[in-house]
């Protein structure tokens, strides 16, 4: 299986000369919970997340609690809010230490870059230019397919045992954890 049959196309993509509330509203009207952003050439040059949204740019001091909650405890945090939301920009908040897979990517070593980087999703890339992005909910979607797989083994393999196949799944998921030997 490779990303390219699982991953979600067209892509929404934003600027990084936008506001992040633009940015917001468009993970919201897209149900998403990230946004490649492009240049006006259409090269990708970041992702942008709910948490990049979310996160206090801090002068310096430790945050006290996440600032998320800070807003919905903290009367004060709110009053700043609505001039961050409409000043800051994209570029401002988003994350560019990038990683990225082509869509002919194995959709394992796509699982295994999400795991290992703790990322919730890479953007898919054909040169510099976005053509998709595979997320975890993506692997979710290729999982039945997958047991569809070791279920249609089994029944070509009338000594493939429950015992067996159990045993197959544990090696398969304790290989994608642990990555490549």
């Amino acid at each position: 299986m490779r990303v390219r049959d699982f991953m979600s196309s067209p892509v929404v993509a934003i600027g990084p000369d936008r506001p992040i509330c633009e940015a917001a509203q468009l993970m919201l009207d897209h149900r998403v919970s990230g946004l490649p952003v492009v240049d006006a050439g259409g090269r990708l040059v970041g992702i942008v997340s709910e948490r990049d949204l979310l996160r206090r740019r801090s002068n310096g001091d430790p945050p006290r609690r996440p600032h998320w909650l800070q807003l919905m405890t903290e009367r004060n945090a709110l009053e700043q809010e609505p001039e961050r939301f409409h000043t800051l920009t994209v570029g401002d908040v988003m994350t560019t230490d990038l990683v990225t897979v082509g869509e002919n990517t194995p959709l394992e070593e796509a699982g295994r870059l999400l795991e290992s980087r703790r990322i919730k999703r890479l953007p898919v890339v054909r040169g510099q230019r976005v053509v998709g992005v595979i997320s975890r909910a993506d692997l979710l979607r290729a999982l039945p397919r997958a047991l569809g797989k070791a279920e249609a083994a089994s029944k070509h393999d009338p000594a493939m045992t429950d015992e067996r196949l159990i045993e197959l799944e544990r090696q398969y998921w304790l290989q994608r954890t642990r990555g490549p030997k």
